[in-house]
């Protein structure tokens, strides 16, 4: 692929460390492309990633999984998006686990990442751990990933309820991660229906967007503290991304902000508009 500087869809992220005193242990990136010198297509790649480990380490985790991955996928070709997004985690995964291997005060590090790559109007997502990936159509909402948790197994399992999820004392216990001694296993499911199987889950990849519909890429500093409807009503409520995401991470810290929160929000744009012609900062990234 080749990175441009032109974005074909609205883009708006922020990451902010919360307040509870803790580094920022978040990372994002996002970056446009065409998808090749005799092939102008357009294509967005964005990849959230959530630190795992003290005494900084986390953020070690997250910046690698970021770059790793981020580049993994900037070098493909783009012919096979599952198996280069897969590829690419599995290689960040092994970056981190070497790294850690070399520190003592790193051992143990990890990172979860979401990760979303949209070509043209088809969207596809790789992800592992329990940050989130939202598809918002309309007046709808929906969580198109599946947390591996703790909680979630439980849930799926009949252990405990829809409504014991949330405040649960294992909520943040995950399952899978980047970094650990094994790859992890990369969920390619896209839930467009809480309803289907897992098989119509992963053939969804590729999923049409529509004009107006907006993706959101988030890490759990969000979603423990901020409602799936009352995020729909913000970003729908706001003049723009840009003012969405400051709102949604103004209300997790209204709320206590006891961990990072980050977001990256991704919109088509709608029939009657055309995008501004203002330059996407390669590599756009935070932490």
């Amino acid at each position: 692929m080749i990175r441009t500087t032109l974005a074909h869809l609205h883009i708006a992220a922020l990451s902010h460390a919360g307040l509870s005193g803790k580094n920022n242990e978040d990372r994002y990136a996002v970056s446009s492309f065409q998808l090749g010198k005799d092939d102008p297509r357009p294509a967005i790649f964005a990849v959230v990633a959530d630190g795992i480990g003290g005494h900084r380490a986390g953020e070690v985790a997250a910046e690698l999984a970021v770059n790793y991955i981020s580049t993994h996928v900037a070098e493909s070709n783009a012919r096979k998006p599952i198996k280069i997004m897969e590829n690419a985690i599995h290689d960040a995964s092994q970056a981190i686990a070497s790294h850690s291997a070399g520190k003592a005060e790193e051992q143990g590090m990890g990172a979860t990442c979401a990760c979303v790559w949209i070509i043209e109007n088809r969207l596809y997502i790789g992800y592992v751990g329990d940050s989130r990936v939202y598809l918002l159509r309309g007046k709808f909402i929906q969580q198109v990933t599946i947390d591996h948790t703790w909680v979630q197994e439980a849930y799926e399992k009949g252990i405990i309820s829809a409504e014991q999820m949330r405040d649960h004392p294992n909520v943040h216990v995950i399952r899978r991660h980047l970094g650990g001694l094994r790859l992890p296993e990369v969920d390619f499911r896209l839930r467009i229906d809480n309803n289907e199987t897992d098989e119509e889950s992963l053939n969804n990849q590729g999923f049409h967007l529509q004009p107006g519909d907006t993706i959101l890429i988030c890490t759990d500093g969000l979603t423990d503290l901020v409602w799936d409807d009352e995020i729909q009503q913000i970003i729908r409520s706001k003049r723009d991304l840009k003012a969405a995401a400051e709102a949604l991470v103004a209300l997790a810290n209204e709320r206590g902000g006891h961990d990072n929160i980050s977001v990256v929000l991704l919109a088509m744009p709608r029939v009657e508009e055309t995008l501004p012609r203002k330059g996407l900062f390669d590599w756009l990234s935070g932490g």
